[in-house]
């Protein structure tokens, strides 16, 4: 066992890509060398031929992991997050996509990051989850899980849905809008931040409800408390689809209920030693940053 604590660990990767191969593959010679038991989910061992791995589907990796790292971009990470909320298995990403707000450690400095954390040099952060389940007729129709959020959208349709809101039980109002953002903190910086929500600090207990092109002047997002049960109801004669995280799908038609509220689970995040929200969003948001102008 590492001065961490880590006997086993999983690697997950972006299975569909091949440049995660070349990762992967230093990444599992070094936590060999250390003596660790390692574990490859399954699919994303099919992104290279190298033999010998010791192989693993989720509800392995949820069993026996201290610790699972992922090898690719936020969305890698969304879904792992969701597959092993149950399991309590701690996260770290390594980037291999685009902006990475949730994979921080950087690919060329890989090893020198896991080698510290595997060494107890790590921060430790719990990210909440949120649960949506849909009623149709009264009767429970679908579920899903996100660690960022769950959108309601107007789907395929080119005209504005309706829909009613109410919080606690507590009628709010009735919106006509493209949709609707239910956020935790993480997903602040995610849809809803293009939607003009604001950005939650990850330690606060708080959901953000963020309006999709709202066609009223005074609608504006609201930050709750994450104890808060939102209830959305789609109005009859509209159609619309319900996304967790934007990986999973629910169709729904009028009538249809749904409700949003925080998960009784949540995911762990390890963060490199000197991680800093707020350099991070420096870094990916671009803020302070000089000006382009054409030359």
């Amino acid at each position: 066992m590492t001065p961490g604590g880590f006997r086993t660990v999983a690697v997950i990767g972006k299975y569909q890509a091949p440049e995660v191969a070349e990762a992967l593959l230093t990444l599992v010679a070094y936590l060999r060398a250390r003596d660790l038991e390692v574990l490859v989910e399954s699919d994303t061992a099919t992104v290279t031929d190298a033999a010998g791995f010791d192989e693993a589907s989720y509800e392995e990796i949820g069993r026996r992991a201290d610790l699972a790292i992922v090898i690719g971009g936020d969305g890698t990470m969304l879904a792992t997050a969701r597959t092993l909320a149950a399991s309590g298995v701690p996260l770290v990403g390594i980037n291999q996509g685009r902006l990475g707000f949730m994979t921080d450690i950087a690919r060329d400095e890989m090893t020198d990051r896991i080698g510290d954390l595997l060494d107890g040099h790590y921060r430790r952060e719990s990210r909440i989850l949120l649960e949506a389940s849909v009623s149709r007729d009264g009767k429970p129709l679908d579920d899903g899980l996100a660690l960022n959020d769950v959108v309601l959208n107007k789907g395929d349709a080119g005209r504005m849905i309706e829909f009613e809101v109410s919080i606690d039980g507590e009628f709010i109002y009735n919106q006509r809008s493209d949709g609707f953002i239910v956020a935790t903190p993480t997903g602040s910086t995610a849809y809803a931040l293009s939607a003009n929500g604001p950005i939650l600090q990850p330690a606060i207990s708080a959901i953000a409800l963020v309006p999709l092109c709202p066609h009223a002047l005074s609608a504006r997002p609201i930050t709750v408390a994450d104890t808060s049960v939102i209830d959305l109801r789609v109005m009859p004669l509209h159609d619309a689809r319900l996304y967790c995280d934007g990986q999973t799908r629910i169709d729904l038609t009028g009538g249809d209920e749904i409700r949003v509220q925080r998960s009784r689970h949540s995911t762990i995040m390890l963060h490199p030693v000197g991680y800093s929200y707020f350099a991070m969003l420096r870094e990916k948001l671009r803020w302070s940053e000089a000006p382009r102008y054409p030359s």
